[in-house]
């Protein structure tokens, strides 16, 4: 997010204040800080070494996933000095995403809050003379607790900065965020507990650290995971742009078709993660046509029959070409049939109502959408009410009415404000007072 909402920027802020906040019994003479120092540069190399994902979203490399350590903290610190020991990791993690300064600020506050409410419970319920015992099992109680609190004050942060930040519709921000979360959480949380337990014993902390190696291999296995599915995205993106330069005319389209069916996901509450295979959906969903002549995508002229069934096996090829990449899931079944038409007289195979994939039928509404507010060499560009106006008269025989008033309340609320690419000036379609009319009724 290069800009910043305004609201954004004060969710940060706030929750930065909060944080300190909570920090601040640490600079009494109560806390160890031989303990908070070892714990505070072991999670900062921890993180610098490798990432994991655990929260179900993308997070930017070093910016604070390797939870034990910081569990192990809740259970063996007062909350304070435990808050301590994720900041400078947080605040010296490498980030590529701008604005890099405020990520790194919202990860340390985020974070800090987490381990702070974890700590909190954690002692309340007796978790600190448990583990210093050690009780077993009772000892899994308020650790248990902890991990929770643990897993749902990040949840719940993160469901903020979707809302405000990346503007998810509030019903859809929060939405899986902490179920997803729970089982990696829960698994660092035993492992952060087993840190704690031999930390307190006989053997110290040399063999705490122990229980960071096969955590750590776990993670690193799970990274290397994520770095194949980066590659597939950079694949994703080759194909994109092979499109782009073999049918100029349309250049940038698979860009603004992913964005307006990403607008349509958020506004049906879809889980991020569909949300985002849905995106790629739209991206990809012309792919098929570098299997088409280029003098027929180039072509000024009308189309004979021949040359229109030519073009008409582009969503074939597509699925065809797209076939083998695992993780697009549902999207394959959307490339093949975005052009399905919901009376039957669509094509590959002339699918009617609910047979046409649910994809499918929202990338066909945004594919068109951005068909009909783009110049292309047959006709010029619509304004945006003039097109949902005719989105809306086709609904019911062409296009999905559901997905339709999606886009319709999407666009209602944030506008049109189509992804630049490399090629393309910056462009921005206004929103007219009618079309907000229309999305209010």
């Amino acid at each position: 997010m290069r800009t910043v909402p305004p609201v954004a920027l004060c969710y940060v802020l706030c929750a930065a204040g909060g944080a300190l906040a909570c920090l601040a019994p640490a600079a009494g003479p109560a806390t160890p800080w031989p303990a908070v120092g070892l714990l505070a540069v072991l999670y900062t190399g921890c993180e610098h070494a490798g990432q994991c994902r655990v929260i179900g979203r993308r997070v930017p490399q070093g910016m604070g996933t390797f939870f034990p350590v910081l569990l192990a903290g809740a259970f063996l610190l007062p909350p304070a000095a435990a808050a301590l020991v994720a900041v400078p990791g947080a605040l010296f993690a490498r980030t590529d995403r701008r604005p890099a300064g405020l990520r790194r600020v919202w990860r340390a506050a985020q974070l800090a809050l987490a381990t702070w409410a974890a700590a909190r419970v954690h002692g309340a319920l007796g978790g600190t003379a448990a583990v210093s015992a050690p009780h077993s099992p009772y000892a899994l109680v308020p650790a248990g607790a902890a991990v929770l609190v643990f897993c749902a004050t990040l949840a719940l942060l993160d469901g903020g900065i979707l809302a405000t930040a990346e503007r998810v519709p509030l019903r859809a921000a929060w939405r899986g965020l902490f179920l997803r979360a729970l089982g990696p959480v829960a698994v660092h949380g035993l492992a952060g507990l087993m840190m704690a337990v031999l930390w307190r014993s006989p053997y110290g902390p040399f063999a705490a650290l122990l229980v960071l190696l096969p955590m750590y291999i776990s993670c690193w296995v799970f990274a290397q995971y994520h770095r194949e599915r980066a590659a597939h995205q950079e694949t994703i993106r080759a194909l994109v742009q092979a499109v782009d330069i073999k049918d100029g005319y349309t250049r940038g389209h698979s860009e603004r078709v992913g964005q307006a069916s990403m607008m349509i996901a958020r506004e049906l509450g879809m889980a991020e993660e569909r949300a985002e295979v849905l995106r790629f959906a739209g991206i990809l969903h012309d792919v098929g046509k570098l299997g088409v002549p280029t003098r027929l995508l180039r072509k000024d002229g009308p189309l004979t029959p021949e040359e229109r069934r030519i073009i008409e096996l582009h969503p074939e090829y597509g699925h065809e070409m797209v076939r083998g990449i695992g993780f697009l899931g549902e999207a394959r079944a959307a490339i093949l049939h975005h052009h399905e038409r919901m009376d039957g007289s669509g094509y590959p195979y002339g699918l009617t109502g609910a047979q046409i994939p649910e994809f499918a039928r929202v990338v066909a509404v945004a594919d068109a959408f951005d068909a009909m507010t783009s110049t292309r060499s047959y006709s010029r560009a619509r304004p945006v009410d003039v097109a949902l106006a005719e989105l809306s008269r086709c609904a019911g025989a062409q296009f999905d009415p559901q997905m339709v008033g999606a886009l319709v309340r999407a666009l209602g609320r944030h506008g049109w404000h189509p992804a630049v690419t490399a090629d393309e000036a910056a462009a921005q379609v206004p929103w007219p007072r009618a079309a907000r009319r229309a999305a209010s009724r």
